[in-house]
């Protein structure tokens, strides 16, 4: 199953004939962009109260998050008659003809200009009526279905150069939690070291030096970061889980990139004192943090 992004575009253009020489053109389109959950935006003519609800059932049973836009843009195509006003093109003549009378002008009126005058020209008005928005509604939920579908498949194009960012992310991830393990062994040397050196001083030579060690054992200990390396390493390979079964994912993601940013700032906080090596460490924890905080960003657009 694919992963699927919210981010979307789909359209169609249809024609439904009303009878020999008239019919509706429409243009149906559907846009999503990411949401944390299913807002539903439709944008119809009026007189289609029933339509809407029709059409919001369909996108709540194929969609599961995102901002999504249906907008309906109807326009009538028919071969209409054109007229003119006659009252209006006629008071035009008498005012020409009277004027001219009047002041002793000569001339003659200009046709053109008396059909350019406002409301000179008619075309013959049609409502639509009942079975015009029946037969237009019929045609919608016609292509509607088809339309979502289209609409999806675009989100698994997306989904999918989601999931190689993704899978790209918690490549470098692994890397660095690998460069890590490789590193503790030296550090914890490094920091028994260091804790003999402040409690020997601390204490004097006259301390128990069993005491000392087994005291700095249990501090070590506390500070071995090699829990945290395991939990990441189950984290990272949980999400790769995921990103292979996909369907609905993006919560998980999120609550898994909050676990793993939990065990990058417990590595840094055990670490940060350590010199040395430990600066490294330091580098590929601060390394992690920010893949993390890359990946939380690509997954706000997952379903």
């Amino acid at each position: 199953m694919p992963i699927y992004s919210m981010t979307g575009f789909a359209r169609t253009q249809q024609r439904v004939a009303l009878n020999d020489r008239d019919q509706i053109v429409y243009t149906l389109t559907l846009k999503s962009v990411n949401h944390r959950f299913l807002d539903l935006q439709l944008r119809l003519p009026s007189g289609l109260d029933a339509l809407e609800m029709e059409l919001r059932r369909v996108l709540k049973e194929g969609l599961v998050r995102g901002h999504v836009e249906l907008a309906l843009a109807v326009e009538r195509a028919a071969q209409q008659k054109s007229g003119y006003n006659r009252d209006l093109v006629a008071g035009y003549l008498e005012a020409f003809q009277a004027a001219r009378d009047e002041f002793g002008l000569t001339g003659e009126a200009d046709l053109n200009v008396a059909l350019r005058l406002p409301g000179a020209l008619q075309g013959e008005s049609r409502n639509n009526g009942d079975g015009d928005l029946a037969a237009l509604a019929e045609s919608v939920k016609e292509q509607i279905g088809p339309l979502l579908e289209e609409l999806k498949t675009m989100r698994a194009r997306e989904g999918e150069a989601l999931a190689a960012i993704l899978n790209a992310s918690l490549d470098k991830l692994a890397e660095a939690t690998d460069g890590v393990a490789a590193l503790r062994p030296e550090i914890e040397q490094r920091y028994q070291e260091r804790l003999t050196q402040r409690l020997t001083a601390a204490t004097g030579t006259e301390f128990n030096r069993q005491r000392l060690l087994e005291e700095v054992a249990v501090l070590v200990d506390r500070s071995d970061v090699a829990e945290e390396l395991a939990r990441m390493t189950t984290h990272i390979g949980h999400f790769r889980e995921l990103l292979q079964s996909g369907g609905e994912l993006g919560k998980k993601l999120d609550f898994l990139l909050q676990e793993m940013n939990r065990e990058a700032n417990t590595l840094l906080s055990k670490t940060g004192s350590v010199s040395g090596k430990g600066t490294r460490i330091t580098e590929l924890g601060l390394a992690m943090k920010a893949e993390i905080e890359k990946t939380r960003e690509q997954i706000q657009n997952v379903e």
